[in-house]
């Protein structure tokens, strides 16, 4: 893969500010909101920390647009070459399709993106490359979530009408892949990755990001066995 390859693809980052009681209200209620609030900060590092190490473009799509002078604020820890556009309102179909219009408006030839949210650490730059190269022969790169949703989506051209999918449903995978191959004509699906929405799936990091060494995945990996040890005295003693 040539220089150029690698430096044409453009990381968009879809996010929320982390906030108390927003977000992640399925890990709220079996860990509170300040506990949740504290696992989004973390979470939403890894993702930064993607953006850091992105050889690229980046994007900074904050899921608020009152949150717009925030995202910028982060942006400065990045490149030059970042740049914030906020969503609009809207379900997240609907959010994606004016992002992705909107950024190809600013450069109408061939423009490989690759999206993400802030919620999926266990991505690897081994997962990026292998995206990045499957867009040169594909339409769309999909990795699906073993839960039916799907972790990170990347195009070279612009997505379909998205509105109408079964967004936060384990059937919405299934549904952007068909919808992909329908009306894009070609779309690869990569080997399935997990984002974090259940409890089970905050603690599976454990396992995921052990021999990790990036440092926000190790703060990541250390807090979740924190999380863990606590619940199992908690445990104990009430059972005591």
């Amino acid at each position: 893969m040539t220089q150029h390859d690698t430096m044409d693809a453009t990381l968009v980052l879809v996010h929320k500010k982390p906030e108390l009681g927003v977000g992640k209200q399925r890990l709220a209620t079996r860990f509170g909101t300040a506990l949740t609030l504290q696992i989004a900060q973390a979470l939403l590092a890894c993702a930064f920390e993607d953006a850091a190490d992105w050889p690229g473009p980046v994007v900074l799509a904050p899921a608020n647009q009152n949150d717009e002078c925030w995202a910028r604020s982060c942006a400065k820890r990045f490149s030059s070459q970042c740049k914030v556009v906020p969503q609009i309102s809207g379900n997240l179909g609907q959010r994606l399709n004016v992002l992705d219009d909107t950024l190809r408006r600013e450069k109408e030839k061939l423009m490989r993106l690759v999206y993400i949210g802030s919620d999926s650490p266990g991505l690897k730059k081994e997962d990026y490359m292998t995206v990045k190269a499957g867009l040169h022969e594909n339409k769309a790169v999909l990795i699906p979530a073993t839960d039916g949703g799907v972790v990170l989506m990347a195009n070279r051209s612009r997505w379909p009408d998205l509105s109408n999918l079964p967004w936060s449903t384990d059937q919405l995978g299934a549904a952007l892949s068909k919808l992909c191959q329908i009306e894009m004509g070609s779309v690869k699906k990569l080997r399935k990755g997990y984002d974090i929405d259940e409890p089970e799936d905050f603690f599976r990091l454990i396992d995921t990001l052990k021999d990790d060494q990036r440092p926000a995945r190790r703060a990541l990996c250390a807090l979740a066995s924190d999380v863990a040890l606590t619940l199992k005295i908690s445990h104990n003693n009430m059972h005591a």
